[in-house]
């Protein structure tokens, strides 16, 4: 099991999702993907994303334009 870190600060829609889909698919069963970003709708987009890809959401923490998501694969 590993950690895949993703760094979207700064980057506006639809980049972060964009970025988290390809590190889901690259993803081994069990590892865990942290995103870092500032994008607010990002924040509620991303763990409906993970939800669609069947990956389960860890944590959600932080304000709405400093963030940190973990979803594990």
């Amino acid at each position: 099991m590993g950690q895949i870190t993703i760094d979207v600060r700064g980057e506006t829609c639809p980049i972060p999702l964009i970025e988290f889909r390809k590190a889901v698919r690259q993803a081994q069963p069990g590892d865990v993907l942290v995103i870092t970003g500032t994008h607010p709708a990002s924040q509620k987009e991303i763990p409906m994303a993970a939800e669609a890809l069947e990956t389960k959401v860890v944590s959600v923490e932080g304000s709405p334009d400093n963030w940190t998501i973990r979803v594990q694969r």
